[in-house]
């Protein structure tokens, strides 16, 4: 999945992102950070729906992908080895801020 950042952030201050999943249909995310790890950038989003308050939603874990001058978008971690390794690195760094 695909999706260009300047499309996709909507013109409000929550930072929401809307992108398409394998069968057209529209999801909403909400940026909740982007981490740096080995030289790539990684966005955190998470699941954003107005009527579902879930208390404890799961990040969502993308690559940030430069398209060109100041462009960017956001591609799926296809690479297991390399979601896992971003995955462990930003759980350490929760383990630390919680220290």
């Amino acid at each position: 999945m695909r999706t260009n950042i300047e499309d996709s952030i909507m013109a409000d201050d929550e930072n929401i992102i809307e992108t398409v999943d394998e069968e057209g249909n529209p999801i909403k995310f909400q940026l909740f950070d982007i981490i740096e790890y080995n030289d790539q950038e990684y966005a955190m989003l998470l699941p954003y729906d107005e009527e579902d308050e879930d208390d404890d939603p799961e990040i969502v874990l993308m690559k940030l992908v430069a398209d060109g001058d100041d462009e960017y978008s956001f591609e799926t971690i296809d690479d297991e080895k390399e979601f896992e390794a971003v995955a462990e690195y930003i759980a350490n760094i929760e383990d630390e801020v919680e220290e």
